[in-house]
């Protein structure tokens, strides 16, 4: 073998062990970058989702600012045999003389700057700050209850009725839960409080108390519920359906293991998506739910407020709760890919 061969032939060896190195490395990378949940992409997608999510409550508080100041009337209005000097001191008091381009400037600054909401108009020596804390205490512990009810029934159900596909018991599940969906929450908050607090007198009919939540939460959570229930018997079936699950009941795995250790564990990742949305969805969706059982959460303050125009008040209710949808929606996202990190956040 002469020189020139030999140079030749190391030569293509460094060229193919070169080749394979990036190749190896490349595939490496993809599959890191693939697998692994908190990697650039995600994290460039969760920076980009936490500035759409600031831009999407300035919307929020822009257009709720300036259609309240629309609207005609005023928070003095309904006062009784008040005075045109009167009313413009409390005005003054408040700021409410200035220009409205003005007021709004100044709220932003007071919000981004202090957090500061203001003083309420209409309950005289609060804050809404504290207002909204106090309100906020009772409607999450409302919210918290009826989501962690909708979540194990409806986990539960659904799981029953795909294990039961066509059956009587799955058709018993899909007629209930279609029921549950089409009704709205105050129609059924209303039967229940008449079926069960006037006429069996079972629970008491007043929310302040601790039995007094039992209905509230029932109500919340019969149509989130619902819609778990439905999600899961359907996730549920497809992944019955999968070769890997065939596989492992070849292989005389049992259908115990089958159930909770492979399909039902796959098939919750469509109810992970849907549980952000749906916290958020059942705090907000408490406010009628709340006025009807008198329970004292951030929907009888928020009610109060429209009807009392009381802006400050009705600023901070709509933020926080515009808030509260806007973080749900992004943990729901990050949580879809840490349980799946096939997805791909972009």
């Amino acid at each position: 073998m002469t020189n020139k061969s030999l140079i030749r032939k190391l030569w293509d060896y460094t060229n193919c062990t070169i080749a394979v190195g990036i190749f190896y490395n490349t595939v490496q990378t993809e599959t890191r970058e693939r697998y692994d949940p908190m990697n650039s992409k995600t994290l460039m997608y969760i920076l980009k989702r936490i500035v759409l999510a600031f831009l999407t409550v300035w919307v929020v508080i822009t257009v709720t600012f300036f259609v309240m100041r629309a609207v005609p009337g005023g928070p003095f209005m309904s006062e009784k045999a008040i005075s045109e000097t009167a009313q413009a001191a409390l005005e003054a008091k408040y700021g409410l003389d200035k220009p409205v381009p003005e007021q709004y400037l100044t709220y932003l600054k007071d919000i981004f700057t202090e957090f500061d909401f203001g003083p309420s108009l209409k309950l005289r020596g609060r804050d809404v700050i504290d207002i909204i804390g106090d309100g906020m205490k009772v409607s999450a512990k409302l919210g918290l209850m009826a989501a962690g009810l909708a979540l194990v029934v409806g986990v539960f159900l659904g799981a029953v009725a795909a294990l039961r596909r066509n059956k009587f018991v799955d058709k018993v599940i899909m007629v209930i839960t279609t029921a549950f969906i089409s009704m709205p929450s105050f129609i059924m908050g209303t039967l229940l409080l008449l079926v069960f607090a006037l006429i069996l007198a079972l629970v008491p009919a007043n929310g302040e108390t601790s039995q007094g939540l039992i209905l509230p939460v029932i109500t919340l959570s019969l149509s989130p519920m619902a819609n778990i229930t439905r999600l899961t018997r359907s996730s549920m079936l497809d992944v019955l359906g999968q070769d890997y699950i065939r596989t492992a009941r070849a292989k005389g795995v049992s259908q115990r293991k089958i159930i909770f250790g492979h399909a039902l564990k796959n098939s919750l990742i469509p109810v992970i998506t849907y549980f952000g949305p749906m916290l958020a969805y059942i705090v907000t969706g408490s406010l009628v739910v709340e006025q009807i059982f008198a329970v004292p959460g951030i929907g009888r303050y928020f009610v109060s407020s429209i009807t009392g125009r009381d802006y400050p008040l009705i600023m901070g209710t709509t933020i926080v709760l515009a808030s509260l949808i806007v973080i749900m929606n992004l943990v729901s996202d990050i949580m879809y890919k840490i349980v799946d990190p096939r997805i791909t956040l972009e």
